[in-house]
């Protein structure tokens, strides 16, 4: 006490006025009585909830505190202070003048005599507007990283099911081990890599969390999904092709190729990450194709280019129209194609002297060459130790 005196009396000579540093400090004072009344307050604390002290002086802390803040700290906090005289950190909602609430962060401790009675409680209260605030969108971004990861779950159980009911209604139809054989590949390489950009999407948001590019990836993630269940009819079309009915098509001219393109493009990207795919496609115009179809077929060349080109050089697309022509093309650096491989590219389950891990390479190009034929359009392929070029060329009206 002699300290503050001293300390007070020298606030005229330029020193801290003590008085002034407890009325209008950053944060808000409240010292309670050992009854549980609060017996003085700043004016700091006061001007945040709008009354003035005599309002404040008198009451307890439990008046001043909404509903649930009031039963929370009877029972919780004010037996903790009790029982070890200090808590940290509570937080608390304060009644203010108008109906609001002020929410705080408090801290209290006890100060008792050399006897252990106690004396009196010291509270200080911060506000904490701002931490509630992003405590609220940090929740709120969890639960919507729950939600997506549950719509994930359905998509997938239900793709599963989807996949397994109409392959399974298939292939009891089948009356080959070839044509077996065939469907069993189709889904095994065609749908790798719409799988493989769903896996590579979940394993991002689970990595990163819930952030802005987060809807992005669900969209294309959801692309994906479409593109998958569009596949197994087209399983179903390659059966029609060797039975010779013909792949159909589902003619769509009001929509602009580009953004077909660039989805089968993005999908490859979010597969095959460490893969530099270099695209410039120019189509602004509405065309004459089925959408699915040139997806498919393009998937299936650029997915050829990422499994036999050279890991460490770019993948170039090129995609325009030109004299009536469209022209997709795409090119890989690597070992050329041997020249005893090229009048089978586009036969079925011919394999050649390829990787072992690249599944499918002949039944891929063969439904491309099915899907371009079916288009009035053809495949073609240059391969020399620069680079393999395939590309589809295609008359426009």
């Amino acid at each position: 006490m002699k300290s503050y005196r001293r300390c007070a009396a020298l606030s005229d000579d330029g020193r801290e006025d003590l008085q002034d540093l407890y009325e209008n400090a950053p944060c808000g004072y409240l010292s309670m009585s050992p009854e549980g009344h609060i017996v003085k307050v700043n004016a700091t604390f006061c001007s945040w909830i709008g009354r003035p002290p005599e309002d404040v002086v008198g009451k307890r802390l439990r008046d001043l505190l909404n509903v649930a803040g009031s039963i929370f700290y009877e029972t919780h906090f004010a037996p903790l202070l009790r029982m070890q005289g200090f808590f940290h950190e509570v937080a608390l909602d304060f009644i203010i003048a108008d109906g609001g609430t002020l929410p705080v962060l408090a801290n209290a401790r006890e100060r008792r005599d050399d006897t252990g009675n106690l004396l009196f409680t010291r509270l200080t209260i911060f506000q904490a507007k701002e931490r509630r605030r992003y405590e609220r969108e940090l929740v709120n971004a969890q639960e919507a990283e729950r939600v997506a990861r549950r719509e994930l779950q359905e998509i997938n159980a239900t793709l599963e099911v989807s996949i397994a009911e109409q392959v399974a209604a298939r292939l009891q139809e089948l009356e080959t081990s070839e044509l077996r054989e065939q469907f069993i590949a189709v889904l095994g390489h065609d749908l790798r890599n719409p799988l493989a950009a769903i896996d590579a999407g979940i394993a991002k948001l689970l990595r990163d969390g819930w952030n802005e590019r987060s809807p992005h990836i669900l969209r294309l993630m959801r692309n994906s999904v479409s593109r998958m269940t569009g596949l197994i009819d087209n399983v179903l079309d390659l059966a029609r092709a060797r039975l010779g009915g013909g792949i159909a098509l589902n003619i769509d001219e009001t929509r602009p190729l580009g953004p077909t393109l660039s989805q089968v493009i993005e999908e490859i990207r979010a597969a095959h990450p460490d893969r530099v795919v270099e695209a410039a496609i120019d189509i602004g115009r509405p065309l004459k194709v089925d959408h699915s179809r040139i997806s498919q077929m393009f998937s299936n060349l650029l997915g050829n280019a990422v499994a036999h080109g050279a890991e460490d050089k770019p993948i170039h697309v090129e995609g325009r129209i030109e004299d009536n022509l469209l022209l997709l093309s795409v090119a890989n650096a690597g070992d050329p194609i041997p020249s005893e491989m090229m009048a089978h590219l586009f036969q079925p389950f011919y394999r050649g002297q390829v990787k072992t891990s690249a599944e499918g390479l002949g039944l891929g190009l063969y439904i491309a060459s099915q899907i371009a034929e079916a288009h009035g359009g053809s495949i073609d392929v240059k391969s020399d130790g620069n680079e393999t070029r395939f590309v589809f060329r295609m008359k426009v009206g």
